[in-house]
């Protein structure tokens, strides 16, 4: 099998988006002989952050010495960028063996797996097959029904900022989504939580509760900024000095994360010492998330795709650049809060130039610019992403900045624009 037949196999039309239930993946995994039961996790469940968390989590157990793998979703440029160890992904040719082991058994089943089981099943049996000594690993959608939820015993549960998002799937509450963002927690598996509603802590201590899971929740009150600016902040937590170069307010809450699941992992009996914390918070690239692409004129790429993600776009953007004209580039999905989204940016823009991400779920450019109309600011419609970027640098003159913001289905796209993947070439084109 070739990368490209394992591609294509794997996003086979047939067994496209999502079927809830961990019934096909126990499946799988028995007949691939449970390569999950060979490896310790870290499981990161949550509506905003989880990434962010993921990825500093993974940079500091690999400073510490551990062979580590990440597995995320969904992926910006290639699709090997989902399965991870100590921070190369993996090869082209490694997916296509992996693949083509695990496709006899999805095909002896009556019930075909998913795209997500078929490639976590994958991302399984490679981390085993290589010896990792922990998985961080991130859900996909909500955690009791998720695929990855059919590991037994992490070595800690993170749960992160949640909010109102596939609410078809999850529900159309914060207690409801709560539930099964906490249906993660295992019993006797310690737990850490992102501080936040009572509504949702008390969902998440009443399972703690339930399952005998010790609780540990990050305190906020506790972060102090000590520096702030493109290059990276500094701050204490606890009493304790820290540096990030991800930017933003809410990459500190993050971290404040990470520092409790590490405390976490250090009781439980993992050697993490304060230097591989301090470097590997430090040494943490998440792309996409405020990343600053380039300087001249300013141009910063955000995949948030839902009210939360947009609240923080938009401090930030005012905290970074209070004195800069501001242009959005913007693409979002039908299926999204699009109008709470503008509501929430639209304070922090002097401009618009709207394109349509690369998703079947995708708004249309002309669409969303209807959308933006009420807010009586200059709106461009672009028919590609390329176009788009292109306009938005255009209309940028000195003292200007641009943000692409409004899904990771477009960010990818962007990033290749201003050369960000020469070490990859052509997206896909094996």
């Amino acid at each position: 099998m070739t990368y490209r037949e394992a591609l294509d196999y794997i996003n086979g039309v047939r067994w496209l988006g999502s079927k809830p239930g961990l019934e096909r993946i126990t499946e799988l995994l028995r007949r691939l002989g449970d390569p999950q039961k060979r490896l310790k996790f870290v499981h990161i469940a949550g509506t905003n952050g989880k990434g962010s968390c993921a990825a500093m989590c993974a940079s500091v157990l690999r400073a510490a010495g551990y062979r580590t793998g990440l597995y995320t979703s969904p992926y910006l440029w290639r699709f090997n960028e989902r399965m991870q160890i100590d921070g190369e992904m993996i090869p082209d040719e490694t997916l296509a063996e992996i693949v083509a082991q695990i496709r006899p058994h999805c095909e002896a089943m009556d019930d075909h797996p998913t795209e997500f089981e078929m490639m976590t099943a994958a991302a399984f049996l490679w981390y085993a097959q290589e010896r990792c000594e922990i998985v961080v690993l991130e859900v996909g959608l909500g955690g009791r029904l998720d695929a990855t939820n059919v590991i037994e015993t992490p070595e800690v549960s993170v749960i992160m900022n949640i909010g109102l998002d596939h609410m078809e799937y999850l529900g159309d509450t914060l207690a409801a989504i709560a539930g099964e963002k906490a249906g993660i927690i295992q019993p006797g598996c310690p737990c850490v939580l992102y501080e936040q509603s009572e509504e949702v802590t008390a969902v998440v201590r009443r399972v703690c509760a339930e399952k005998g899971a010790a609780l540990r929740v990050a305190d906020f009150s506790a972060i102090k900024p000590e520096f702030d600016s493109l290059e990276g902040q500094s701050f204490c937590y606890r009493g304790e000095p820290y540096a990030i170069s991800l930017l933003g307010m809410h990459q500190l809450k993050n971290a404040a994360v990470v520092i409790e699941a590490v405390n976490t992992l250090r009781e439980g009996g993992w050697k993490i010492s304060p230097d591989a914390l301090e470097h590997g918070l430090y040494a943490t690239v998440w792309p996409a998330r405020f990343e600053l692409l380039q300087s001249e004129p300013p141009f910063v790429l955000d995949g948030g795709h839902n009210v939360q993600c947009a609240a923080s776009v938009r401090d930030n953007l005012l905290h970074y650049f209070p004195k800069h004209r501001r242009i959005l580039l913007m693409g979002v999905l039908a299926d999204k809060d699009v109008g709470g989204m503008l509501e929430t940016l639209a304070p922090a823009a002097d401009a618009f130039v709207c394109v349509m991400p690369d998703s079947p779920r995708a708004l249309a450019a002309e669409d969303l610019a209807a959308r933006l109309a009420p807010f009586g600011k200059p709106t461009t419609v672009c028919g590609g992403i390329d176009e788009g970027v292109r306009e938005a640098l255009a209309q940028a003159g000195a003292g200007d900045m641009v943000c692409a913001v409004g899904s990771l289905y477009m960010a990818g796209q962007v990033r290749a624009c201003l050369g960000m993947y020469r070490e990859f070439g052509v997206r896909n084109e094996e």
